[in-house]
């Protein structure tokens, strides 16, 4: 089997997985790597639960983390034939989780963000402030007791920021 078609058989069964524990998979990759291949499922409250008010600032926890890899694993030795060892790893986004779109942006106002653009939007190419909103295609950034309106399509990286 191919590594592409492996890769997508194992998100349909990780995604039903996650869903049946209320999570989202935000990420999934499969690498081979220095100590073999490691198959790597990142989770996430899913967006649908956190527009609604659903566990609302509630991260994934540890908890949420092996309950799932219990029941992936599981799953994946009945139903996928892997050509490989492989070790599974399952973890969350991390406290500064990357920001991939506009929904994201609209689910975390309020937090402190970081983004980088590929042009300079007022000058600059780099935006650390609170996510005041989205307008349209624009993340509405406050900085410096100032709003700035940051055009999601010139937006290369974006992060939450870790506050202490």
């Amino acid at each position: 089997m191919r590594q592409d078609a492996l890769q997508a058989e194992i998100r349909l069964v990780a995604e039903r997985v996650s869903a049946s524990h209320g999570l989202e998979i935000f990420d999934l990759g499969l690498r081979r790597e220095p100590i073999g291949w490691v198959l790597r499922v990142v989770l996430d409250r899913s967006g649908a639960a956190a527009a609604a008010g659903d566990a609302a600032g509630e991260e994934i926890s540890v908890g949420d983390c092996e309950r799932v890899s219990r029941d992936l694993s599981a799953i994946l030795d009945v139903e996928v034939t892997f050509p490989h060892a492989y070790t599974l790893e399952v973890s969350s986004p991390g406290l500064d989780r990357p920001l991939r779109h506009l929904d994201d942006c609209r689910r975390f106002v309020g937090r402190l963000a970081k983004l980088v653009t590929t042009r300079a939007v007022d000058g600059q190419h780099a935006w650390t402030g609170r996510i005041a909103g989205v307008s349209g295609e624009d993340v509405v950034i406050e900085a410096a007791d100032r709003s700035r309106q940051i055009p999601w399509p010139l937006v290369s990286r974006a992060k939450l920021e870790v506050e202490f």
